[in-house]
C-alpha cells in the first residue's frame, strides 16, 4: 500500500520509462502542424478550382487546428472574388474589361500620367517593364503588377533622375504639389497627425477638386479617430464605374477601424472589383475571413450574450456610432475613454458591428460564435450571407453632390510648352546623341540601349553613379522608357527621325556578310561541324550581340596570325542559340557554314572585322573522273570508319562529345559548295596541325582534299594506337 502513497514522490529517473508527457506533446504538435498544412493544399487545391463552398469548408477546419493558417487564405480571397463576378454576370465582366483598357487609354492620351493612381507623375520610377509610376504608388505596395503589360513591379526602384528633371521643369505647380502631398504623407507617417492636419487642409483649400488631397485628409482623419470626417470626405470622391480603388480602400479602413467589420468588408471586395490585384485590400479580405471562419474564443461568446441582453453600454455606444456620425468633439471624448479599455472589450465592440451588419447578420454570428461545434456547411451559409450585400455593387460606395473633379474621370491632357522643349535634355552621357530607345536602370539614369549595353559589357556598373546593375544585366530585359520615348517622338519628331535614320544606316552596315563583317580570332572553324564557344570578352560580347541585333546570326571565324592578325582563310560560323550568364557572359552555340577567303581587314570597337569573298569546290564535269572521285570518296569514308571504330573508348567518347557522330555517307558528293561534310567532320577530328587543317580547308579540289585526309588516315593507322 505503501507504494501507492500519492504523497510519495518517485525519482525522476525511476519514472522516466512511463514519463513521456514532454516528447509526447512535441510529437502531438508537429503532427498537428503537418495535418494543418496537408489541410490548408487541400483549401488551396479547391479555391484553385474554384470550389468555393467545399474550399470554405476545409478552410474552417484548418483554423481550428491552430492561428497558423492564418495569412494563408490567398487563394480562398481569389477564388472568392471569381465567384462574385461571376455571380454579377457578362456585364459586370464587361464593366472590368473598359476599366481596365481605362488606364491604357488615359496613358497613352497623356504620357505624363501614373498608370496606378491616374494621377500628376511625380517623383517617377521607372519599372523594369519600361513604364513609369508615381512613387507614391510603388512605395505603398498599392500594385504589384503592371497595369498595363502585368509584369511584375519590384519592391526598390529609385526616382528616375532624367524624367523627374524634365517633369519639374515642365509642370512646376504640378510637380510641387506632388511634393508637398509626399511631405504631408511622411508627416503622417511620424503619427504627427495635428501637424498632418494643418498640411491637408492646405493642399485641399489650394485646390478642392484634387481627389489626392482629400484621401490623404481623409486618412489624416482616420488616425485622429475623427471618422465621420474622415467618411465626409471619403464618400464624395467614391468611384461608381471606372473609380480610384484606393478611395474605397481607404473607406474600407475606416470601416474597420470604427469597427463596422462587415460594412469594411463589402467594401475592400468592392475596391477588389475595380483592381483585383489590390494587394493591400486582399490582405485585409483574408484577415476577415479568418476571423470569420476561425472558432471564437470564449470573450466573444460572452459578449453576444450580453449583447443580446442589452448589457453592454459599451457596445450599445458602438452601436449607436455606427448608426449615426458624431461631431468630431463627440468623437474625440469617446476616444479619450476608449483608450482605458481592455482588448477584450474592443473585441467585443467588433463582435457587436457584426451582429449590426445587417439583415439575416444576427443568425448567422450566433452560428459564428458557437464555430467549434459548427459544421463546414454551415459557416460556409453564413459567409455567403455576409458576401452577398457585395453584389450590390456600386450602391456600396455613396457617391454623393460633390461637384468637384473626380479620380478616374477625364482630364484635359497635360501639354508642354513648346518653348521648354529642348533636344540637348534629351542627350545621352555616353554617345551625346539624342536617345534612340532610352533605357532606364534602377539606380534612376537613362541611357541609349545600346550604349548601356556596351557599357554593361565592360563592368556591370552604372556609367554614371556605379551602382551595382549585376541583377539588372542577368535579366537583361533592356525595356524602352516609354514616357521618354513618346515625348520624344510627339515634341522632336524632325531630330528623332534623323537619329533613327542614322540608327538603320549603322545596322544596315553591320548586317553585310561581305564587307566589314566581324571576325572572330580564336581556332579553327569547319563547314557543318558545331563549333561552341564560350564568350567572356566586351569586345566579343558586343561582337555576338550585334550579330543577334541584325539578324544575320553569323560572324567569321579565323585563327591568329602574328603578322596579319589573323590568316587569310576562314569558316563562316551560324549561331544557333546564346546562353546568357548572369555575370554578362555567354555560352554561344554555333554550326559552321561557309569558307571565305579575307581580301582587307580592319577594326570596329575592338574587335576584327574584314572583306572577304566565299570559297566554293571546282566541281567535276566529266562522268569518268566525276566516277573515280566517287570511288575515291567511298575509300577514304570506310578507312576513316575503320579507324574511328578502333580507337579506345575514353577519345570515341570524346570526339562524340565535342562533335558529334560521324556524318553518314552521301549520294551526291557534290551537291554542297563545301562537298560532303564527312570531311570537314575528319579534319576537325583528326590530331592535325591547324596550319595544316588551315591548308586543307583553303583547297577548292574535293579530290585533293581527300587524298590529303587518306595520307593522314594511313599514317595514323600505321602508328601504334596509343
Amino acid at each position: 500500500m505503501s507504494a501507492l502513497n500519492s504523497d510519495t514522490e518517485e525519482p525522476f529517473e525511476d519514472r522516466a520509462p512511463f514519463f513521456v508527457a514532454p516528447a509526447r506533446a512535441e510529437r502531438d504538435e508537429g503532427a498537428l502542424a503537418e495535418h494543418q498544412e496537408l489541410v490548408l493544399r487541400r483549401a488551396d487545391a479547391l479555391a484553385a478550382q474554384n470550389r468555393l463552398k467545399e474550399a470554405l469548408d476545409v478552410a474552417s477546419v484548418a483554423l481550428r487546428c491552430g492561428s497558423a493558417a492564418r495569412g494563408r487564405l490567398g487563394a480562398l480571397v481569389d477564388c472568392l472574388l471569381r465567384n462574385l463576378r461571376e455571380s454579377r454576370g457578362e456585364a459586370e465582366r464587361e464593366r472590368s474589361s473598359r476599366r481596365a483598357c481605362c488606364c491604357s487609354a488615359v496613358t497613352a492620351a497623356d504620357p505624363f500620367s501614373c498608370p496606378g493612381c491616374r494621377g500628376f507623375l511625380g517623383a517617377p520610377v521607372t519599372a523594369p517593364c519600361g513604364h513609369s509610376y508615381c512613387r507614391r504608388c510603388l512605395e505603398r505596395e498599392r500594385l504589384s503588377r503592371c497595369r498595363l503589360c502585368g509584369d511584375a513591379l519590384p519592391a526598390e526602384l529609385r526616382t528616375a533622375v532624367l524624367l523627374g528633371g524634365l517633369l519639374r521643369k515642365w509642370f512646376p505647380e504640378e510637380a510641387e504639389r506632388a511634393r508637398r502631398v509626399a511631405e504631408l504623407e511622411q508627416v503622417c507617417a511620424r503619427r504627427d497627425f495635428e501637424q498632418a492636419l494643418r498640411l491637408a487642409h492646405e493642399l485641399v483649400q489650394s485646390d478642392p477638386g484634387d481627389a489626392l488631397a482629400r484621401v490623404c485628409r481623409a486618412e489624416v482623419y482616420a488616425g485622429l479617430k475623427q471618422y465621420s470626417s474622415a467618411l465626409a470626405d471619403l464618400d464624395g470622391l467614391c468611384p461608381k464605374s471606372t473609380g480610384w480603388p484606393e478611395v474605397c480602400f481607404r473607406k474600407a479602413k475606416v470601416l474597420q477601424e470604427m469597427g463596422q467589420v462587415d460594412e469594411s468588408l463589402q467594401v475592400f471586395l468592392r475596391c477588389l472589383a475595380l483592381d483585383d490585384d489590390f494587394a493591400p485590400a486582399k490582405k485585409e479580405v483574408e484577415k476577415i475571413l479568418c476571423d470569420l471562419l476561425s472558432p471564437a474564443s470564449d470573450s466573444v461568446k460572452v459578449g453576444l450574450r450580453e449583447a443580446a441582453l442589452g448589457t453592454s453600454p459599451h457596445l450599445r455606444g458602438k452601436t449607436q456610432l455606427a448608426a449615426a456620425p458624431k461631431r468630431p468633439e463627440q468623437l474625440k471624448d469617446e476616444q479619450d475613454g476608449g483608450r482605458s479599455e481592455s482588448l477584450e472589450r474592443s473585441r467585443l465592440s467588433r463582435t457587436q458591428s457584426l451582429r449590426s451588419g445587417g439583415p439575416g447578420t444576427e443568425e448567422g454570428l450566433k452560428r459564428v460564435c458557437s464555430a467549434p461545434q459548427l459544421g463546414g456547411q454551415d459557416k460556409g451559409t453564413l459567409l455567403k450571407r455576409k458576401l452577398s450585400a457585395s453584389e450590390v455593387g456600386p450602391s456600396l460606395v455613396h457617391s454623393g453632390g460633390n461637384k468637384h473633379k473626380k479620380q478616374g474621370e477625364a482630364v484635359a491632357c497635360r501639354t508642354v510648352p513648346a518653348d521648354l522643349v529642348e533636344a540637348t535634355d534629351f542627350e545621352c552621357s555616353l554617345c551625346m546623341r539624342l536617345f534612340f530607345e532610352p533605357v532606364t536602370t534602377p539606380c534612376g539614369h537613362t541611357f541609349c540601349r545600346s550604349c548601356l549595353e556596351r557599357c554593361l559589357d565592360h563592368t556591370p556598373q552604372c556609367p554614371l553613379c556605379k551602382k551595382s546593375l549585376k541583377q539588372y544585366l542577368a535579366s537583361r530585359r533592356y525595356k524602352v522608357t516609354q514616357v521618354l520615348d513618346e515625348v520624344i517622338k510627339r515634341y522632336l519628331p524632325t531630330e528623332h527621325l534623323e537619329r533613327e535614320s542614322a540608327h538603320v544606316e549603322e545596322t544596315k552596315e553591320l548586317s553585310d556578310l561581305t564587307r566589314n563583317v566581324p571576325i572572330f580570332v580564336c581556332t579553327m572553324a569547319y563547314p557543318t561541324v558545331p563549333c561552341p564557344l564560350h564568350v567572356f570578352e566586351p569586345r566579343y560580347r558586343l561582337m555576338i550581340r550585334r550579330c543577334m541585333e541584325t539578324g544575320t546570326r553569323q560572324f567569321g571565324m579565323c585563327i591568329s596570325d602574328s603578322q596579319k592578325g589573323f590568316v587569310d582563310y576562314g569558316c563562316m560560323l551560324q549561331i544557333r542559340s546564346v546562353h546568357f550568364l548572369p555575370d554578362g557572359r555567354s555560352v554561344v552555340d554555333t554550326v559552321g557554314g561557309q569558307r571565305f577567303r579575307v581580301l582587307s581587314r580592319g577594326m570596329r570597337d575592338g574587335y576584327c572585322i574584314a572583306d572577304i569573298e566565299y570559297l566554293e569546290d571546282v566541281k567535276v564535269r566529266d562522268s569518268r573522273e566525276l566516277a573515280r572521285l566517287q570511288e575515291l570518296h567511298d575509300q577514304v569514308y570506310d578507312q576513316a570508319r575503320t579507324w574511328f571504330q578502333n580507337l579506345k573508348s575514353r577519345f570515341c567518347g570524346q570526339i562524340l562529345q565535342h562533335f558529334g557522330p560521324m556524318p553518314e555517307r552521301e549520294a551526291d558528293i557534290q551537291a554542297t559548295p563545301n562537298g560532303p561534310a564527312c570531311c570537314w567532320w575528319l579534319l576537325a577530328v583528326l590530331p592535325v596541325d591547324p596550319r595544316y587543317q588551315l591548308s586543307v580547308l583553303s583547297l577548292l579540289s574535293l579530290r585533293e582534299r581527300l587524298l590529303k585526309i587518306q595520307h593522314i588516315l594511313t599514317y595514323l593507322q600505321s602508328v601504334p594506337n596509343d
